[in-house]
């Protein structure tokens, strides 16, 4: 398995990419079953080249690869790259955790002061 990390551009490229709906659709489809450029295309209301669009900027942020076969484009999803940018969100996440902690441990020793 591939460990990899998001460096500070990788990051913004990655989080930016996935702030539009339609990019984030076009990665939990491709995540359960790759697909083409022309069978996402048909899925959205949208020109075949928004979505092409759309596919270059996950395939940018590494979120997608896109392969040929024969005459059409797979895209299929870079989970690696995915994995990566769930980490850095858990990290946030024990960040928040270990803040509320504290504040917790806060209120009640205040509680505690003022019972006394």
């Amino acid at each position: 398995m591939v460990v990899r990390e998001l460096d500070p551009a990788g990051t913004d490229r990655v989080f930016a990419a996935l702030a539009d709906a339609t990019r984030r659709d076009i990665v939990a489809r491709v995540l359960r079953r790759e697909a083409s450029v022309t069978a996402l295309a048909d899925a959205y209301a949208m020109s075949f080249a928004a979505v092409q669009k759309h596919v270059a900027v996950l395939e940018r942020a590494h979120l997608v690869v896109k392969q040929r076969r024969g005459r059409e484009q797979i895209v299929h999803a870079d989970v690696a790259t995915i994995r990566a940018a769930a980490r850095l969100l858990d990290q946030y996440e024990e960040l928040w955790r270990g803040r509320v902690d504290r504040i917790e441990d806060l209120l009640a020793a205040e509680q505690e002061g003022n019972a006394s």
